[in-house]
């Protein structure tokens, strides 16, 4: 499936600030994902982004649509990348759990997730956003997104494009 085409554009766009604001040696603009929406800064996940945040290893055990995947892998939590480009919160008790992640591949595939699984005042799942391990192996241009616990795969979104806070 193609991406589509307000994605190639904003992406391109990020990848242009990225490189004239000096974040690191330039990227192919299918190498950008980006974290944006309701944060007080879109974030670029380049490779200098994601080793920003401490490193998080993860095994993971899960069924998947063909057999069993088993794995190790190393990342960025994504609630540490989530606290890196700061919620924008309305006013109210506990607004923040109103948020919604909707993390996007490369394919169009895309899944939503809860702050309150991330947030470690709530679930505090460590929820991570990989960028080393498995087969074939990952890199931070081919990151992963992986969520622990999950008896089923189905959230385990492969080459992430696009990390919104709703």
């Amino acid at each position: 499936m193609a991406e589509p085409g307000f994605l190639k554009l904003l992406r391109g766009a990020l990848l242009a600030l990225a490189v004239l604001a000096g974040a690191g040696s330039p990227l192919h603009a299918e190498e950008v994902a980006v974290l944006d929406g309701a944060v007080r800064q879109s974030l670029v996940l380049s490779e200098a982004t994601l080793r920003s945040v401490p490193a998080t290893a993860i095994d993971v055990d899960f069924e998947t649509g063909k057999d069993r995947e088993i794995g190790h892998y190393t990342g960025a939590l994504l609630w540490s990348l989530i606290e890196k480009a700061g919620l924008v919160n309305e006013p109210g008790k506990n607004t923040a759990l109103r948020h919604t992640l909707l993390v996007t591949g490369r394919d169009g595939y895309a899944v939503s997730l809860s702050i309150g699984e991330l947030d470690p005042h709530y679930a505090g799942k460590a929820v991570l956003l990989a960028y080393a391990g498995g087969e074939p192996p990952l890199s931070p241009s081919r990151l992963r997104l992986l969520v622990p616990g999950d008896a089923h795969g189905g959230r385990s979104v492969r080459d992430v494009v696009r990390i919104e806070v709703k």
